[in-house]
């Protein structure tokens, strides 16, 4: 068992690092906010991840199962669809597109 001294350095180095990590997102944030490339990022950074998920998704449903590639682009375009027609409501949206998939999947 190590001697107290030493768990003592420990909890106080971790609490320190810790502490650093959580606040320099909140310290640099200010000067940031003016910033025009951050706010290009804000706008183009979500789609973009979305983007990579659902194409990667796809891949793996596809691959897993090539008689199921119909569905799966049935089932984007008709996320691609709710999202549009009902106020772009992401989990309404994603729900209903996955609803379908695994309907189409499981009945044909």
């Amino acid at each position: 068992m190590p001697d107290t001294p030493y768990l003592v350095a420990v909890i106080t180095i971790v609490f320190a690092v810790t502490l650093a990590l959580r606040a320099v997102p909140f310290a640099i944030l200010r000067p940031l906010r003016a910033s025009e490339t951050v706010r290009q990022l804000s706008a183009w950074m979500p789609v973009g991840i979305l983007a990579i998920l659902a194409v990667t998704a796809l891949h793996g449903a596809v691959a897993a199962e090539p008689h199921t590639a119909p569905y799966a682009l049935l089932a984007v375009a008709v996320t691609a669809g709710v999202h549009l027609a009902c106020g772009r409501r992401s989990i309404l949206s994603v729900g209903i597109g996955t609803a379908v998939y695994v309907v189409l999947v499981n009945a044909f």
